[in-house]
């Protein structure tokens, strides 16, 4: 356990520094791409994507798993290490919007539609934002991978580290690939919606980075088993609310229109609780407007009275509520630092408590 640590710490601060590292990193045009050059349109798009506003709670994670585990403040390693998981989160969201079609992300257009609006009237420019943003996001993994190698791991933290990297990773890559396996048509698989919540958010989101920073630092498996205790209630409780967002939230703060995750039919906890306790009617509306590529407002409205009206809303605030008390019962074991346990609280309350 760190020592000496400040009473309390600040996140801004700590995800500001973050954003120093990314900065520093992308000025120095990644894969020696010139950014002058005609090719160079990638490294800027990849710099303007990178360092849009954003929560950067993998790396604000990594950072207090480092801490916990007692790593010393000015270890440039882990600054590099905590920054290379959003340049990799990059890489996810940018592939996620071409699979998903996403229109926007963040509140600007996706990557593969900016592209596309920048080779109008060209007869194939949506077919070159899609080719040209596979590119970006192939790139981001490129630049990830860099800036993790730029951390200068000593050989007792590689063999820590890059497994669970590794681990991370192909959690993320398994999730994706069960989301488009599940959507479509709703049904009331509440398990399987559930294990693609833990294995594209849980795990990825929270656990793995909390991992990561403590075994920077030196593996402790009493400190780990914490980390999981308190991660994995949580990221099902980020997603879960990720989920309501998705049909609920407000366009102008989510930076995503509402209509997309019932366009696509994703399989959501919300979605499975509704369709399980959907009457004969209720189940048929929802098989026959859910998944459907040109839903509109209207239906959508009807969709969401059911969510409403079986209770599927309630339910799955409720399972919010219960995991984010679970994630805060779990920093209550005297193992962690007060500091690291205020600041992981705040992180709950932020991603759980939240409206974009």
């Amino acid at each position: 356990m760190s020592t000496d640590l400040a009473p309390t710490l600040d996140l801004d601060a700590l995800r500001d520094r973050v954003d120093t590292v990314l900065a520093e990193f992308l000025r120095h045009t990644p894969a020696g791409i010139s950014s002058q050059s005609r090719a160079g349109e990638l490294t800027r798009a990849l710099t303007d994507f990178v360092l849009a506003p954003g929560k950067r709670i993998r790396p604000l994670l990594c950072v207090l798993g480092w801490h916990a585990a007692g790593g010393a403040e000015d270890e440039e390693g882990l600054w590099r290490m905590a920054a290379s998981l959003e340049v990799f989160h990059a890489f996810a969201l940018i592939h996620d919007d071409i699979i998903d079609n996403s229109p926007t992300r963040r509140g600007r257009p996706s990557a593969h539609r900016a592209f596309a609006a920048r080779q109008r009237p060209r007869p194939d420019a949506d077919a070159f934002g899609v080719h040209a943003a596979l590119l970006l996001g192939d790139l981001a993994l490129v630049c990830s991978d860099a800036l993790m190698n730029s951390a200068q791991l000593s050989t007792r933290q590689r063999q820590t580290v890059l497994p669970l990297l590794d681990a991370m990773r192909g959690e993320v890559l398994m999730g994706q690939h069960l989301d488009l396996l599940a959507a479509g048509r709703p049904t009331g698989d509440i398990d399987e919606a559930m294990t693609i919540a833990r294995l594209k958010t849980a795990k990825y989101t929270i656990e793995r980075p909390l991992h990561l920073g403590v075994a920077l630092a030196g593996t402790d498996r009493d400190l780990l088993d914490l980390c999981s205790a308190y991660a994995l209630p949580l990221g099902e409780a980020f997603q879960l609310r990720d989920d309501l967002l998705g049909v609920f939230g407000d366009p102008a703060l989510t930076g995503k229109p509402v209509l997309e995750d019932l366009r696509s039919g994703k399989a959501t906890v919300l979605m499975a609780v509704a369709t399980r306790r959907a009457t004969p009617e209720q189940r048929r509306t929802l098989h026959a407007q859910v998944g459907r590529a040109d839903l509109g407002e209207e239906d959508c409205a009807r969709v969401r009275r059911i969510l409403r009206r079986t209770g599927a809303r309630d339910t799955v605030e409720s399972m919010i509520t219960e995991r984010y008390e679970r994630a805060l019962a779990a920093l209550d074991t005297g193992l962690l630092a007060p500091p690291i346990a205020a600041a992981l609280r705040q992180i709950a309350h932020r991603a759980t408590i939240r409206t974009a």
